[in-house]
């Protein structure tokens, strides 16, 4: 039993409490359906794996995720986020519709991740070999969000790509799959240049 709480503590947001809630709940259930949450667990890591084009979390079985691959979406603006799960809210507000770019992380030299630790050099490679024609930033408003959005702006400079970022509707720190639909849509439609 402990070693299932302290592994569960390890899952964001889940502290000592939550957790042996969690471990006394799965000791409760059903076999089939500790095995069922166990063989998910297990399925989610082995039959994942980046897309190959723009890099979120897609099922082993594809090379392209959906966003990429569809001819409805806008090729010529790409939203740059750090995580899929961000992608994900995103998504969920129902407003965007160009494509994506998961830069897997943002710079943080405290913690030793550099812009060589990130999906940058990809980044740029789509934007040379691509008619690009807007970069919207959409990492959260943290010091590592906007230290790794201006340098991606001055990264991108001699391109002659647009570069904006989602404007201040959302409060510093913030988390954006705890974010509802509608302010994710109003950050994107009011973006602004990164400067």
């Amino acid at each position: 039993m402990t070693a299932l709480v302290e592994s569960l503590m390890k899952l964001p947001g889940v502290g000592s409490k939550t957790a042996a809630r969690l471990a006394y709940y799965i000791v409760d259930m059903k076999s089939d359906d500790v095995e069922n949450l166990a063989a998910a667990i297990r399925n989610v890591k082995s039959g994942t794996h980046a897309c190959s084009i723009c890099f979120n979390t897609i099922d082993k079985s594809r090379d392209v995720c959906e966003i990429c691959a569809s001819t409805k979406r806008d090729d010529k603006i790409i939203c740059v986020v750090k995580d899929s799960k961000d992608l994900d809210a995103i998504e969920r507000a129902g407003f965007y519709t160009g494509k994506y770019h998961v830069t897997g992380g943002l710079i943080s030299p405290l913690a030793g991740i550099t812009q060589e630790d990130i999906r940058l050099r990809e980044l740029l490679k789509r934007v040379g070999e691509n008619d690009i024609e807007e970069i919207i930033i959409a990492f959260e408003p943290t010091v590592e969000g906007d230290a790794t959005a201006l340098f991606i702006a001055r990264l991108l400079n001699p391109a002659g790509v647009k570069v904006t970022k989602l404007a201040r509707g959302l409060a510093v720190g913030t988390d954006f799959s705890g974010t509802d639909s509608v302010t994710i849509a109003k950050a994107i439609e009011n973006r602004v240049p990164v400067n």
